[in-house]
């Protein structure tokens, strides 16, 4: 019985270490097939389009302030600091479905108008993104239409991106404090499926 016992956990310890072996070889075979495609120059431009539900009032508020200066009650809240993590969604309806946040800061930092410095991160957590990120960073004019912020970097599928967001107002409602934000963004990275499809042929 105790022969048994030691044969089955051994088996155990076999069967695990085979599982981590193969996890970290698929990892290394990812890395590689990535740097494989970075320094192949493979690249790819992404389209996306989705909406920010921001929720800045009430129980369920997803933006909150967590530091001002003496004189952000002016007109441009200039000096205020706040903090969020709004709902990415497919359409502008809450209930649509959801892809992920945008978590980040944004900092009222212009003492004649109304603009933003964003530092923001899509955090995506649905289809063949989830998992990804990408990261904003740039300036808002919020009353503005079509603004255009730089996107600076990004993870996963989107590593070494850089390109550019188209930011609107869909719509705000005042009495609620419940804005929804429009987001077009393009953006180029590695394509890692060129060097797979590459690879297949030499392989062929």
């Amino acid at each position: 019985m105790a022969k048994i016992s030691t044969i089955l956990l051994l088996s155990s310890f076999f069967f695990i270490a085979l599982s981590s072996t193969c996890a970290i070889a698929k990892g290394l075979n990812e890395e590689k097939s990535w740097r494989e495609a970075f320094c192949q120059g493979k690249e790819t431009t992404t389209k996306l389009h989705f909406y920010l539900q921001d929720v800045l009032g009430g129980p369920n508020a997803t933006v909150w302030e967590v530091a001002k200066s003496p004189i952000s009650n002016s007109a441009t809240s200039f000096g205020q600091i706040r903090v969020l993590d709004d709902l990415i969604t497919r359409t502008p309806n809450p209930n649509s479905k959801k892809l992920g946040r945008a978590q980040g800061l944004i900092t009222f930092a212009d003492l004649d108008v109304s603009a933003l410095n964003m530092n923001l991160n899509f955090v995506f957590t649905a289809g063949r993104y989830n998992g990804s990120t990408l990261t904003i960073l740039g300036r808002n004019q919020i009353m503005n239409v079509d603004r255009e912020l730089p996107v600076v970097g990004g993870t996963g599928i989107f590593r070494m991106a850089r390109g550019y967001a188209i930011s609107n107002t869909y719509s705000y409602n005042v009495s609620t404090n419940y804005g929804i934000l429009e987001y077009t963004v393009y953006v180029i990275h590695t394509d890692v499926s060129k060097v797979n499809n590459i690879q297949m042929v030499m392989d062929a």
